[in-house]
């Protein structure tokens, strides 16, 4: 074997088969490497190897590598409810990793500006994003979820005082993050149909929309409108969650109805919706989300709900449903 077959095989197995195209000429090696499917970190890694691999070999001064990958077709899923209070950030963090445990490629967006939550609830707040030639770099929160979030931007507890451009710019920021090989995208959207809601439709019009509601009629009309806001805005809707449905009491085992039974699901039926499920009333999940370490991670009743809806909203991805 010469040299140039030496430098060639040292290239190709530090690239792991993704080198092509390598020429020698003059002391000078030139590589393509493919990127394809690989997170920042894994493509840093994979190309300080190749330069490390080729430098050690006689005959090579400089190695200029060249980095291709396919374009990663991103699919956003907003989550959304008509008021605050439904448990929608829950719902979108616990969602996520559910997908993740199915095997899926999902991330997930924080784009309530004013109000972020996913750092505490994803066990990971302080920890900045890092920027890359001004493209955020996801942080990897409970689950080996990578997720950006406002709140990773600013101080704890520090108010975002921004008019609706500078909302929208934020958000941008959040959806245009390098998410490697992420192909789904959960985005936690602020309560309303207001800045935030326009921007995302568009500027990054949702695959299809995930409405959350809890039984009660004042949430229920709220729920109403935000359907009719993504219907207006034709963003399909995927279905309907009932959040905080039924209380089991810890010490009797009764079942009560705090805020009513089977609101959402009734709703839904009358509007056409699919129905995705409920989840109940439950101290644990409160305890799970507060300490980082969302519910949908363990196993169990709650773990089985979060993973039910996460089957239907993958399916509903893969059967071509998505906006156009």
């Amino acid at each position: 074997m010469n040299d140039v077959d030496r430098i060639e095989a040292a290239i190709t197995q530090a690239a792991q088969g993704r080198a092509s195209g390598v020429k020698i000429a003059g002391g000078v090696v030139t590589a393509m490497i493919d990127m394809s499917g690989l997170d920042a970190s894994a493509r840093t890694k994979l190309a300080s190897g190749v330069e490390a691999a080729a430098a050690g070999l006689p005959g090579v001064d400089t190695i200029r590598l060249m980095q291709t990958a396919e374009r990663v077709q991103r699919r956003l899923i907003a989550v959304a409810s008509g008021k605050g209070g439904v448990g929608k950030s829950t719902l979108s963090t616990n969602l996520t990793i559910a997908l993740r445990r199915s095997g899926r490629q999902a991330g997930l967006i924080d784009a309530d500006i004013y109000g972020p939550s996913q750092p505490r609830l994803l066990g990971a707040e302080g920890i900045q994003p890092e920027a890359r030639e001004k493209t955020l770099m996801p942080v990897t929160g409970a689950g080996d979820v990578p997720f950006l979030s406002m709140g990773q931007l600013v101080k704890p507890g520090q108010a975002v005082a921004w008019r609706g451009p500078m909302a929208g710019n934020a958000l941008s920021q959040l959806v245009d993050g390098d998410w490697g090989a992420t192909r789904d995208l959960i985005v936690d959207l602020p309560p309303g149909t207001g800045d935030i809601q326009l921007s995302m439709i568009q500027k990054h019009k949702p695959a299809g929309a995930v409405i959350v509601s809890t039984p009660q009629d004042l949430a229920l009309m709220d729920a109403a409108r935000a359907i009719s806001f993504f219907e207006t805005a034709k963003v399909p809707i995927i279905g309907v969650v009932e959040n905080m449905s039924g209380y089991i009491c810890p010490n009797c085992g009764d079942v009560s109805h705090p805020f009513g039974a089977g609101g959402a699901e009734a709703a839904a039926r009358e509007l056409g919706l699919p129905f995705l499920g409920r989840i109940p009333l439950d101290i644990a999940i409160r305890e799970a989300s507060d300490a980082g370490t969302p519910p949908a991670l363990g196993d169990g009743p709650i773990a089985d709900a979060f993973a039910d809806i996460a089957r239907q909203v993958a399916e509903w991805i893969d059967g071509g449903h998505a906006a156009e």
